[in-house]
């Protein structure tokens, strides 16, 4: 039989707290663990693997939704893969929507931030600026 791992190991071994571990569970991304006689949570390779696939996804900036899609695909190996490239497409729409508008952000922030002289922080053009939304807030 294979070895299993514990929670603190599978949170160890994968960089992962123990808490979204338990989170995970609870939301079905990784399935119920199984459990020994006295009631602790054991995984093995699959469950690995799958938590290792949930992170690298998260730290790609995907959704909670899009990797139970993305999983739900990896679970029938024999589904066609379009349904995985249009995810990765509308998210990565997502992505560059979101860098043009921390590009604008960086230009209007760099423009006030040069135009700082010093002085006083009651008339700092900074200051000013984020408070009167002379930048643009949505990120």
């Amino acid at each position: 039989m294979t070895k299993r791992l514990a929670i603190g190991d599978l949170a160890r071994q994968t960089g992962t707290k123990v808490n979204t571990i338990r989170f995970y569970e609870d939301i079905g991304l990784l399935p119920r663990a199984l459990r020994t006689a006295s009631g602790r949570r054991t995984y093995g390779a699959a469950d690995v693997r799958r938590l290792a696939f949930i992170r690298h996804s998260r730290g790609l900036g995907f959704s909670v939704e899009e990797i139970r899609s993305l999983l739900a695909l990896a679970d029938e190996p024999e589904r066609d893969c379009a349904e995985a490239a249009a995810i990765a497409r509308r998210h990565l729409r997502d992505i560059e929507m979101r860098i043009a508008r921390l590009e604008t952000l960086r230009d209007a922030l760099a423009d006030v931030a040069i135009s700082c002289e010093g002085g006083r922080a009651a008339d700092c053009r900074v200051i000013e600026a984020i408070a009167g939304a002379e930048l643009p807030v949505e990120v």
